[in-house]
């Protein structure tokens, strides 16, 4: 049976100590914010987690760690992007051993952008991880392959375990629009990226899902609400009122992330293993300040 993924999906940061060990607790602690703000699923690891500096042995066990905290409460979408299908392969096995089947898979860069070399990865994948569900990842240059709308309903259509993309090329929109226009009768949707800054724009477009960062669940799950709830005005607020610190979360990645989630009194440490620009002290007030905007800091905090 096919379980299906809609709403607010964030994907959890791998949080460090101040030594730079992962750090099991805080990720718990991030895990059950998650829920408790009323998201429909989570995304563990994915790009945002910096899972390029993850070993396997880190990855496999803090997977357990959001298995765990989940509790099947919330669906689980387990990234297993890797060079080789024999590594993709094996990170499918260890999220099978925890019952998750949904994977996200971004296609190797080295396959190149052809239709039948990125399905013909996926086929050994499939037939390796037959219960998989597959969400196929189209990430941007420099970082992914960033597949064309056409290449990507290629591919859908050559591969039925394919049954979710997550689309997040720029402009995300028209690909979007164009995959759901000429969908395969298996694909259950497409799942906007882009860390919820055009997330209106993919909703208005035929969007099931969006996959933000995890630092504003709370206001993430309100605008989904009153969007699905036919109150786009509401949606649109709270979109207007989140896009200053999104527009800095492009910039500064998993160290606002994790910044926030201390502000928050989730986590303790914003260590970063990956490169990421550094916050100074300006920076940090404009954040603050977006927060005190938003209500999850106290004015008197900002102003220090």
């Amino acid at each position: 049976m096919t379980s299906l993924l809609a709403g607010v999906l964030p994907v959890l940061p791998t949080p460090f100590d101040a030594e730079g060990r992962v750090d099991a607790d805080a990720l718990r602690r991030i895990t059950r914010f998650a829920v408790a703000a009323g998201v429909q699923g989570v995304v563990f690891p994915g790009f945002a987690s910096e899972v390029e500096t993850l070993s396997p042995d880190e990855r496999r066990a803090l997977l357990a760690v959001v298995a765990e905290e989940v509790g099947g409460r919330v669906a689980i979408v387990a990234g297993a992007s890797a060079p080789t299908a024999a590594e993709v392969i094996a990170h499918g096995k260890v999220a099978a051993g925890f019952g998750i089947r949904a994977l996200m898979i971004q296609p190797p860069k080295s396959l190149g952008s052809t239709a039948g070399a990125v399905a013909g990865f996926l086929a050994e994948v499939a037939a390796a991880l037959p219960d998989a569900q597959i969400v196929l990842q189209n990430a941007p240059a420099p970082r992914g392959s960033d597949l064309t709308p056409e290449t990507i309903v290629e591919v859908v259509r050559a591969t039925l375990q394919v049954v979710y993309v997550k689309e997040e090329t720029l402009p995300a929109g028209p690909a979007i629009s164009h995959i759901l226009a000429h969908r395969p009768a298996h694909l259950l949707g497409v799942i906007g990226g882009g860390g919820a800054r055009y997330v209106l724009d993919e909703y208005a477009r035929g969007a099931v899902a969006f996959m933000p960062a995890v630092e504003l669940a709370d206001q993430h799950v309100a605008l989904d609400a009153a969007w699905r709830a036919g109150d786009e005005a509401l949606a649109r607020t709270i979109y207007v009122r989140t896009l200053p610190l999104l527009t800095l979360q492009a910039v500064y990645r998993m160290r606002l992330t994790k910044l926030v989630l201390m502000r928050r009194g989730i986590v303790e440490s914003c260590t970063v293993r990956a490169p990421t620009p550094d916050l100074d002290a300006q920076a940090i007030a404009d954040i603050d300040a977006n927060l005190a905007e938003l209500g999850l800091l106290p004015l008197a905090e900002a102003a220090q």
